[in-house]
């Protein structure tokens, strides 16, 4: 009891004999180690005054008073996506809202932002954000690590294996080019681009003009109505038929041996694909990758018997996207032009997964009937027709193709 009160004492003196001064008196109680650019500033620099003390400056809840009262307008960042996440919300709403009013809180919480320190570092230590500060949240199923080459795993645990990144195993796949030659997250995605709510502060076009030397490069088209990564994504990962179930006073949850079984829920998927995304509109109404997020199901189990409707389809809606998995090569001209899959127009005799004989309601994942793209749409099936009829011109630019593949073979050009 006498050193709590000395200690007290000790500290009352302090302050009162630092205030006559004007100086600090914080770190006579508050043993902090700062370290990082903001090392050298007062504690009151961030954390106000003695009388209207912030305890975590960099917190959303306040707008991150003692950050923004030195980085002017950057509180904008949390009104945007990042801050608010109102698509997702929206669309748990409308999905696994209507079968579980709790089910974001349950499920999709984690990669909420808090504040400041998310992405620039922890405590006292404050740094600028570099790509892991990123891939904390931009990761797996995310766009973000497949910059580098990661891809998610099956859910199976049997799959969870080899190396971990971001406390997710992956596989690993062919990186960005621009990875490989160094450019960062930031090198496109600037701050006041986030600040301003904009996906990037570039476009492809900024850095590259595209060459009259390659072929598909000459078909006005291809320069005017499709999206970069339309031909340069070398792949992407896809998620088909993402399942949700739900598991009340059950205990054969724990026979389910999957990495995703925490709380009430387990969570798999019926297929994953880590090849070239399928093909439809964007916002801007060019042709760009699109993949399911989600084709969701949803299950109810209670005392280990299903509720209601097994495996309930609950959204089949896709959205265009762009991978960040760009190369300089690019796809044949036959990978979209008369491949009426990668459209979503798959023809009964060629699909290989009977979805309906598994009680899944769809026909097939690459059947548009029964979806949608949330922020584009599909490509109008006249608009395939045309383009994947083999007139002359299309001819004529298939043999250029082809020779230009073959021309360095033993040193001859094929006649």
């Amino acid at each position: 009891m006498r050193l709590t009160t000395l200690f007290i004492a000790v500290c009352f003196l302090a302050a009162a004999s630092t205030s006559v001064f004007g100086a600090e008196n914080c770190t006579v109680c508050h043993k902090v180690v700062r370290t990082g650019i903001h090392a050298d500033l007062p504690c009151l620099s961030c954390h106000k005054d003695e009388t209207r003390t912030i305890a975590d400056p960099a917190a959303i809840g306040h707008g991150a008073e003692g950050c923004t009262g030195c980085h002017k307008g950057f509180a904008q960042l949390f009104s945007h996506a990042m801050g608010t996440r109102q698509a997702e919300k929206t669309f748990v709403r409308q999905t696994f809202g209507r079968a579980d009013r709790g089910f974001f809180e349950k499920n999709c919480n984690s990669c909420h932002l808090s504040g400041c320190l998310d992405c620039h570092g922890e405590g006292h230590a404050i740094a600028k954000p570099d790509d892991r500060s990123c891939f904390a949240c931009h990761k797996g199923y995310y766009v973000g690590t497949d910059y580098y080459g990661m891809a998610p795993r099956e859910d199976h645990l049997r799959y969870q294996r080899g190396e971990m990144a971001y406390d997710e195993t992956f596989l690993k796949m062919l990186p960005d080019v621009h990875a490989e030659r160094g450019m960062t997250c930031g090198s496109c995605h600037s701050m006041q681009s986030l600040i301003a709510g904009a996906r990037t502060a570039k476009a492809c076009t900024d850095c590259h003009t595209p060459s009259r030397s390659v072929l598909e490069h000459t078909i006005p088209a291809h320069l005017e109505k499709l999206e970069c990564s339309a031909c340069h994504a070398a792949w992407a990962s896809q998620e088909y038929g993402t399942f949700y179930l739900r598991f009340i006073d059950s205990p054969s949850q724990e026979e389910y041996d999957l990495s995703i079984n925490s709380g009430e829920y387990v969570k798999s998927a019926y297929l994953k694909k880590q090849d070239a995304p399928p093909l439809g509109l964007n916002e801007r109404g060019r042709v760009s990758p699109i993949r399911p997020q989600f084709i969701a199901y949803f299950t109810e189990i209670r005392k280990d018997r299903a509720v209601d409707e097994e495996n309930r389809l609950l959204a089949a809606r896709w959205k265009a996207f762009a991978p960040h998995t760009i190369r300089r090569g690019t796809v044949m001209c036959d990978a979209c032009h008369d491949n009426p899959r990668r459209f979503l127009l798959e023809p009964p005799e060629d699909r290989i997964y009977r979805l309906l004989q598994e009680g899944m309601t769809l026909a097939s994942f690459w059947d548009r009937t029964g979806q949608v793209v949330a922020n584009g749409s599909f490509l109008p099936v006249e608009r395939f027709r045309r383009m994947s009829a083999k007139n002359p011109a299309y001819q004529q630019a298939y043999v250029k193709k082809w020779l230009k593949l073959v021309e360095g073979i033993d040193g001859k050009r094929l006649q």
